[in-house]
């Protein structure tokens, strides 16, 4: 059973691509495809106008390309730093070069506009959702990510931590990292997203600037697979249609 065929997506730098699609329409797959946890067995992929090769998930992180998954995969009973340089600890005569660590942690969270969280020693574990995709997304800014993908990154957030998540994502692209999004929320999709792309059973139904788009369009992209309605003002002319192709760039 062939999972994604036709995929052909542009992930660019400096905005928010929002990947939205029903349960079952490929999401996950072309994320993993991205991320090197999968390897298409068709198509190329392209970083840089340069075609990759992805074996591994270390291949991505080599390149620049890091995942925020779900689980966020943080230690609850580390701190906020301990979390940030968790394999990339600084030392100094063999020893942590603790007060490098907390500069470096501070700069990168405010970099990003976080200043909800109380202490930067605080443990992961009493944080809240909101503030927890924060530190997620520092650590991965840490490790010099280019281009930062973000699995349903409001899921189960109140509207206070959404906007705060929200926010943070703008604030990526606006310092010119490419961030792809895959989330339900088509609210949140159009307050954050520059270009929305739009999978169906497999395939990449559409994808285009945000503008050109309104839900009641993205929603039968998502449960069609197609756009029936024709001239109600939607801009659906200026949103393509991709071929046959496969593959992704970044």
């Amino acid at each position: 059973m062939q999972a994604l065929s036709g995929v052909d997506l542009d992930i660019h730098v400096g905005q928010v691509t929002a990947l939205v699609g029903d349960n079952g329409a490929g999401k996950t797959t072309l994320v993993k495809c991205i991320a090197g946890i999968h390897e298409p067995s068709s198509g190329q992929i392209l970083w840089n106008g340069k075609q990759v090769h992805l074996h591994s998930p270390k291949d991505a992180t080599d390149l620049g390309i890091s995942t925020v998954y779900q689980d966020l995969a943080l230690a609850d009973n580390l701190d906020i730093v301990q979390n940030m340089l968790l394999g990339h600890e600084v030392t100094h005569f063999g020893l942590l070069d603790e007060v490098s660590m907390e500069l470096t942690a501070k700069k990168t969270l405010a970099d990003l506009s976080v200043t909800t969280v109380r202490s930067i020693r605080q443990p992961v574990g009493s944080l809240s959702g909101g503030q927890r995709q924060a530190v997620a997304v520092a650590r991965a800014v840490m490790q010099d990510a280019k281009l930062v993908i973000m699995d349903e990154p409001t899921a189960a957030l109140g509207v206070s931590q959404t906007e705060m998540v929200l926010n943070l994502i703008r604030t990526l692209a606006d310092r010119g990292h490419a961030v792809l999004v895959i989330s339900h929320n088509l609210i949140d999709v159009f307050q954050v997203a520059d270009r929305i792309a739009v999978m169906y059973l497999g395939r990449l139904a559409v994808e285009g600037p945000a503008s050109q788009f309104d839900s009641q369009t993205v929603v039968e992209y998502m449960t069609t697979g197609s756009l029936i309605r024709h001239g109600n003002g939607s801009g659906a002319e200026a949103v393509r249609s991709p071929g046959a192709s496969s593959g992704s760039e970044g």
